[in-house]
């Protein structure tokens, strides 16, 4: 889910080191990741080996259709192993915090994502206060990054970038991130779990993903962020709200 340009040879090298572990468990694995197929192709698929699905599609469809294995922990800041948050971000000259922008548009990269749909929801009917709702102007984006461009470019006044995106994206994109200032975080939630097939034993695919990880090189560890694989049950993905979709969209220029 995190497999930008900027880092595909680190996936690559960390799949490299899965499939090793793999074959060391005495199960068989394609050389190479896919990339062509449609995600949720490749998430229902009853062929599926390993995946990184996102909390939300997994709570709200995939749940009891696949098999869960392990949630990659990316070492955040002011979370818990395996958790993440978003960051609720706005244009850098933009004044005002949080909850002063539910009335304005939220830039989001799709109806079925965690963290840039339903964290910025929940969060705002959470925490806003006397400004307690939920955003109902809204400009779907596609991804996340284009959601932080929108904001950048003045074409929506605030998104909600997963944590771990908007790590990559201020190490890679630094012309979008510059022009954005942090309003805060959501609360954290569990963080894009690992997938395989219903039916498929899991212990052997978290036993080999944490392996991977361990062996990584002190660069590629640093570069996808990756501490390690926890075990986080099914019931704490399905206990996180899921807000209704967006009454309205405004469009994309």
């Amino acid at each position: 889910m995190y497999d930008w340009p900027e880092v595909r040879g680190e996936h690559d090298r960390l799949w490299s080191l899965i499939r090793e572990a793999l074959a060391g468990e005495g199960l068989a694995a394609p050389e190479a990741l896919t990339r062509d197929i449609p995600l949720w192709d490749v998430w229902e698929s009853p062929d599926l080996l390993l995946a990184q699905t996102c909390g939300m599609p997994y709570r709200t469809r995939l749940h009891g259709r696949v098999t869960l294995v392990a949630t990659p922990d990316y070492g955040l800041p002011d979370a818990p192993p395996g958790l993440y948050y978003s960051v609720l971000v706005a244009r850098a000259e933009e004044p005002g915090d949080a909850p002063d922008f539910l009335d304005r548009t939220l830039a989001f990269n799709g109806h079925d994502s965690q963290s840039g749909w339903a964290a910025p929801q929940n969060h705002m009917a959470r925490h806003g206060g006397s400004h307690g709702g939920r955003f109902t102007r809204t400009l779907h984006t596609g991804a996340h990054v284009d959601s932080a461009r929108a904001v950048a470019e003045g074409r929506a006044d605030i998104a909600a970038i997963d944590a771990v995106s908007w790590r990559l994206l201020t190490a890679h994109r630094p012309g979008i991130a510059e022009r954005l200032r942090v309003l805060g975080h959501t609360d954290p939630t569990p963080g894009l779990p690992l997938i395989t097939a219903l039916g498929r034993d899991p212990a052997p695919l978290a036993r080999a993903t944490a392996a991977a990880i361990a062996a990584l090189t002190a660069a590629d560890r640093v570069a996808l962020g990756l501490r390690g694989v926890v075990g986080i049950p099914a019931e704490a993905y399905l206990a996180v709200p899921t807000p209704p979709p967006p009454s309205q969209d405004v469009p994309v220029n």
